[in-house]
């Protein structure tokens, strides 16, 4: 029987480190930032729904979508937000879906579905235990500002447009509190995996 566990947390949270430790741990990860960019490239569907909604002006010289183009258009435009999200929410969704039923039809013990936005597109559904990676808001402002050179305007804005860790971390099965250090969160997430059974 495979545990389908979902991963998420918030922006500079710690999620993409606690996936990596479980990636070097040689379980399955199933990320779905990776997928929602593998479903736009030409010649998939999305691609060719997100060029009838939004026209060509989106398009580079290579074929690609200019990302930036399109978020620009997508964050001052909530109707063409929502377009653009139901052509590419369920795309994902059905690519995560399948590669998630070929670990269990194979049988792996365990598969981690790496959702940013697991609770806030309601998709507990598609896994059986969550986990959430919390950090004070704090932190998380300090790590984000850092990381991606953000005013701290800029760092706030992005992280009060998500559902707040806490109330994220409210709906987890399991919190790893990413407060300290990479070895602290390493033996939390080791203590997870060995209370799952699936160390």
């Amino acid at each position: 029987m495979t545990l389908v566990i979902g991963l998420t947390g918030g922006i500079a949270s710690g999620k993409s480190t606690v996936s990596s430790m479980l990636l070097e741990k040689n379980f399955p990860v199933i990320d779905a930032d990776l997928i929602a960019r593998e479903v736009v490239e030409p010649g998939e569907k999305a691609y060719d729904q997100i060029l009838e909604a939004f026209g060509k002006e989106i398009i580079q010289n290579d074929q690609k979508i200019d990302r930036p183009k399109l978020g620009s258009i997508i964050f001052t435009d909530e109707d063409k937000r929502k377009q653009l999200n139901a052509i590419v929410h369920p795309a994902v969704r059905n690519r995560m879906l399948t590669k998630r039923d070929d670990y269990i039809n194979n049988d792996v013990p365990c598969v981690i579905l790496d959702i940013p936005l697991l609770f806030e597109s309601n998709l507990g559904y598609l896994v059986d235990k969550t986990l959430v990676v919390y950090v004070d808001e704090d932190i998380q402002l300090t790590r984000l500002m850092k990381r991606n050179e953000y005013s701290e305007k800029e760092a706030l804005d992005r992280i009060k447009a998500q559902m707040s860790l806490k109330e994220k971390a409210d709906l987890a099965d399991i919190v790893i509190d990413n407060n300290q250090s990479v070895e602290e969160t390493k033996l939390q997430l080791d203590n997870v995996l060995q209370k799952w059974n699936i160390s």
